[in-house]
C-alpha cells in the first residue's frame, strides 16, 4: 500500500541512524495503526534488525529498560523511545511471558508474534508501510482479530483478550468471530494475569468512547475472572419506575455519560459553570469507576414489595464498603480508593430542600454544608458529576425534576464556596492552639471542643469568628467543668 506517515523527527532521526549503520529500522505497532486512523500515537516504538548492544554503541544515551527481551531504550532529552530488536518468542509456560526470544533478521517473523493485525502494521519512509496480515484491511472494516491463530495467540499471553476488548471500545470497533469464540475458550487462562495488568487494560477500556464494550467481555467470560460482580450486576432487573435498565446495564450507561461530561468539560468548561473545567485525568479515572460500581449493592440489598417493585435500601453505603473490596483487589492507589468509595456513599443524596415548589432555595444550605463535612468539599464536584451520570442513565420518570434539583444543589455549593462558609474544622476561625490557651490540656479534649465548635458553625455560619468562637468554646469549656463538679 503506498502510504506516507508523519513520523517525529526524533524516530526519523533513529531510523536515519539504524540506516546509515547497515541496519533496517521501522516504526511498528500502535504507532502506526493511529498514524493511519489519524490519531495522535501515544508513543513510538521502533523495531531494528541490530542486535541491542548494536544499537546501544549508535546512540549517546540508552537504557536498558528490556534488554533481555531485546529492547532498549534510545533518550533525546527526556523522551525515550523503545527500539527492539527483530525476535520470535520462544515457548510460553505462563500464559503471559515467552521462556525465552530468539532474535531474527526477519521483519516479517517478527510481526508473526504480535497480537492483532492492526497492531502488526510497520512503517519506514524508505520501504513504505510493511502489511503482511492485512491489517489496513481490518481497519477498514472496523475488525479486530488476531495474526494467525487465534487460540495460539491467547493461549501464548491471555491479557491479549482483554487487550482485544480494550482495542474494540477505544476504536469502536467489532471482533472478528473465531478471534471472539477464542476469547470465550480461553478465558479461564486469565487468572495467570496480574491484577495490575488487568487493571490497567480495564481502565483504557472504561474512559474510552466505547467503554460498553465490557459487555463483550462478559459475554465471553472474561469479567468472571476479574469482575465477578459485574456479571450479577447484569443479571439483577430493576423493576421500578425510575429505571428501564438492569443494574449492570444501567452502570454502564452512567459510565457512557462520565465520559460525554468528561469531553464536555475538557472542550467547553469554561463556558458551563455546572462543570468543573480542571478535571485531571485521574479524577475521570475515578468517577468512571464510581459510576460502574455505585450500584455494586444493590444485587445485595433488593427486595420486593407487594406490587412487585423491586427496592435497594442502603445499598449506597453497602456499594461503598464493596467497592473499596474491588478496587483494592484490582491494587488501586488509596487515594482512588477513598475518593471513589466516598461518592459512592453518598451519591443517593438527593439536595431535597435546595429545589422547593419549583424553584431554587436556600434552605438546603445547612444539609449542603453537613454533607461537604462529611464527604469533604474536594469529593463534591465529582459527587455532583457521578449523581448526573446516574440521573441521565435512569428512566425519563420525574427525571426534569431530579435534574433541576441537582442543580440546586450545585448552585448551594457554589454559594456556600463562593462566600467562604467553614465545612471542615481547619476552616474554622480558631484551631486547637487557641482552644488550648483557654486552659484545655492537650489531648482528646481539644478534639471534642473543635468538634463543638465545628457543629455550631454548620448550623450558623456566621459565627465564625475569632470572638464568637472564643466565647463558644469558653462557655462549653466552663459547662464541662461544672458537670465534672456535679458528678
Amino acid at each position: 500500500m503506498t502510504l506516507t506517515i508523519q513520523i517525529p523527527e526524533n524516530v526519523n532521526t533513529i531510523l536515519n541512524t539504524l540506516k546509515e549503520h547497515g541496519f533496517e529500522g521501522y516504526a511498528v505497532g500502535g504507532c502506526v495503526r493511529d498514524a493511519i486512523l489519524s490519531r495522535e500515537p501515544g508513543d513510538w516504538d521502533i523495531t531494528t534488525s541490530a542486535r541491542p548492544e548494536q544499537v546501544k554503541a549508535l546512540f549517546r544515551r540508552t537504557l536498558d529498560t528490556g534488554i533481555q527481551h531485546g529492547t532498549v531504550t534510545v533518550m533525546f532529552g527526556k523522551e525515550g523511545y523503545e527500539v527492539t530488536t527483530y525476535r520470535m518468542d520462544g515457548e510460553y509456560e505462563d500464559h503471559r511471558h515467552p521462556k525465552e526470544v530468539q532474535f531474527t533478521p526477519n521483519l516479517v517473523e517478527d510481526l508473526k508474534r504480535r497480537d492483532f493485525t492492526i497492531n502488526a502494521m510497520a512503517y519506514s519512509p524508505e520501504t513504505g508501510l510493511v502489511d503482511e496480515f492485512d491489517g489496513v484491511g481490518d481497519l477498514e472494516r472496523k475488525c479486530i482479530r488476531c495474526v494467525g491463530t487465534a487460540t495460539e495467540r491467547f493461549e501464548e499471553d491471555a491479557l491479549r483478550m482483554l487487550r482485544g476488548v480494550r482495542f474494540a471500545g477505544q476504536l469502536q470497533f467489532d471482533i472478528e468471530k473465531d478471534t471472539l469464540l477464542a476469547i470465550r475458550e480461553k478465558a479461564p487462562t486469565l487468572v495467570n494475569v496480574s491484577a495490575e495488568r488487568i487493571r490497567t487494560e480495564l481502565t483504557k477500556l472504561l474512559v474510552s468512547d466505547g467503554a460498553d464494550r465490557l459487555m463483550v467481555a462478559a459475554q465471553t467470560g472474561l469479567t468472571k475472572y476479574f469482575l465477578p460482580e459485574f456479571d450479577i450486576m447484569l443479571a439483577t432487573p430493576q423493576n421500578n419506575p425510575h429505571h428501564c435498565f438492569d443494574v449492570g446495564n444501567h452502570s454502564l450507561e452512567a459510565v457512557r455519560h462520565i465520559n460525554e461530561m468528561w469531553r464536555e468539560a475538557k472542550v467547553n468548561g469554561e463556558k458551563n459553570p455546572e462543570r468543573k473545567p480542571d478535571l485531571t485525568e485521574k479524577e475521570h479515572v475515578m468517577l468512571v469507576y464510581a459510576a460502574l460500581l455505585h450500584d455494586v449493592a444493590k444485587p445485595d440489598c433488593m427486595t420486593t414489595d407487594s406490587a412487585g417493585i423491586n427496592h435497594f435500601y442502603m445499598h449506597n453505603e453497602w456499594g461503598a464498603d464493596k467497592a473499596k473490596k474491588i478496587l483494592r483487589r484490582l491494587k488501586f492507589d488509596n487515594d482512588t480508593i477513598d475518593m471513589v468509595s466516598r461518592i459512592i456513599r453518598y451519591h443517593d443524596c438527593r439536595h431535597e430542600n435546595c429545589y422547593i415548589d419549583g424553584q431554587y432555595s436556600t434552605k438546603g444550605k445547612k444539609a449542603m454544608r453537613r454533607l461537604m463535612n462529611r464527604i469533604g468539599a474536594d469529593a463534591m464536584p465529582l459527587l455532583f458529576m457521578l449523581q448526573r451520570s446516574d440521573l441521565l442513565a435512569q428512566s425519563d420518570y420525574k427525571r426534569e425534576e431530579k435534574l433541576a434539583k441537582l442543580s440546586a444543589g450545585e448552585r448551594c455549593y457554589r454559594e456556600i464556596i463562593e462566600a467562604g462558609e467553614a465545612v471542615t474544622i481547619k476552616d474554622l476561625a480558631i484551631g486547637g492552639r487557641e482552644v488550648m490557651a483557654l486552659g484545655v490540656k492537650p489531648g482528646p479534649q481539644v478534639g471534642k471542643i473543635l468538634h463543638f465548635l465545628m457543629e455550631l458553625v454548620l448550623e450558623n455560619p456566621e459565627k465564625n469568628t475569632v470572638g464568637e468562637l472564643t466565647r463558644e468554646a469558653e462557655r462549653k469549656i466552663q459547662s464541662e467543668s461544672k458537670e465534672e463538679a456535679a458528678e
